[in-house]
């Protein structure tokens, strides 16, 4: 009786440890983390996980299956998580989406998400796009067309909800690429090379003065008007300060415009104290200025500005160089600078 009852016990011990977990585990390391505590997040979901001070981290998620975006900070990427799932992730902050890697069971989902954004960052490429006509555009839609459509179709063991849905997105989102573009061969009209720029007066520099246009005549202006918000802009800020340091001194002032506003951030005041708190933690350079308006200042409506990032580079003499400039990170942007000798 005493065997009979061991071999169910043993039995049963068996059976649990062969049960699926109703959970996801995870964990993983960051370098340079950018906060003490990571969110994974979805439209219905959330949960907050804690980071230590070496940047390790761990814990377990009850999750509905599908796609979620993980935060550190400012920065996310986007990971897949199923019941069952056993995933370590390790990312350097420095290079975030280029070094985020998954690996244990469903490991396989999330880094196909990683390199399908990768890879439209590369073919989606808005300096390169923009000196296209529209011929050229819609042309080179067609090849984006098929080559996310092959990504998409080229791993049969990726779930195929993930699979679907982008299959499906594809369309929709290159719409909005090509209306976006459209509306900036439509501002190469408006706002052609040459022309006299738009100005703005009095904007609130961090510095704790006021700063007009007018008070930097004289030098080229670069200005790149972006939000706490916005994970595009922010992306931007490494190169940005380090074509900042490449041009110091030149004839040339960098200036960083903030369209925060009370719709994003509950109220002016937090708007405000959010803008003046990422400069703080993200050390950035240049003249950073604060839109008394946001989306409604004068500057902003006569740029036609909307969306961001969005940068403009004006001549010493107020004139405009570029009403929609490459971003720090594209290498249009030296060569824009070498061809008007800065």
């Amino acid at each position: 009786m005493k065997n009979i009852v061991l071999f169910v016990a043993a039995m049963a011990i068996v059976s649990c440890k062969n049960e699926p977990k109703d959970f996801v585990s995870l964990s993983g390391k960051i370098i340079d983390k950018s906060s003490d505590s990571l969110v994974i997040r979805s439209r219905t979901y959330s949960k907050t996980i804690r980071v230590n001070s070496d940047g390790t981290f761990s814990d377990t998620l009850k999750v509905d299956s599908g796609v979620y975006s993980l935060y550190d900070g400012n920065e996310s990427t986007s990971v897949f998580l199923k019941n069952g799932y056993d995933l370590d992730i390790s990312l350097d902050t420095k290079m975030f989406d280029e070094s985020v890697t998954f690996v244990g069971t469903g490991a396989e989902n999330s880094n196909f998400l990683a390199r399908k954004s990768l890879l439209q960052e590369k073919i989606l490429d808005i300096d390169s796009l923009k000196k296209l006509d529209s011929l050229e555009l819609d042309a080179k839609f067609i090849e984006i067309k098929n080559e996310l459509t092959a990504f998409y179709n080229s791993d049969k063991n990726i779930d195929t909800s993930i699979t679907n849905s982008g299959l499906k997105s594809i369309d929709p989102m290159l719409n909005s690429y090509k209306n976006y573009l459209a509306d900036l061969l439509a501002l190469k009209r408006e706002l052609p090379k040459g022309g006299l720029s738009p100005t703005f007066s009095a904007y609130e520099n961090y510095n704790g003065k006021k700063t007009s246009l007018s008070d930097l005549k004289g030098k080229y202006v670069y200005i790149d008007v972006w939000a706490t918000w916005c994970g595009p802009c922010k992306a931007e800020i490494p190169s940005l300060k380090e074509v900042e340091k490449k041009y110091h001194g030149k004839n040339i002032e960098f200036v960083s415009i903030s369209v925060d506003d009370p719709k994003r951030n509950g109220s002016w005041e937090k708007a405000n104290e959010n803008w003046r708190k990422m400069i703080e933690e993200k050390e950035l350079g240049g003249i950073q200025l604060f839109a008394p308006e946001a989306w409604q200042s004068e500057f902003i409506r006569d740029y036609k500005i909307n969306g961001i990032p969005r940068f403009i580079l004006i001549d010493p003499n107020g004139n405009i160089v570029s009403a929609s400039a490459p971003k720090p990170s594209s290498d249009e942007l030296i060569k824009l600078f070498d061809e008007e000798n800065i």
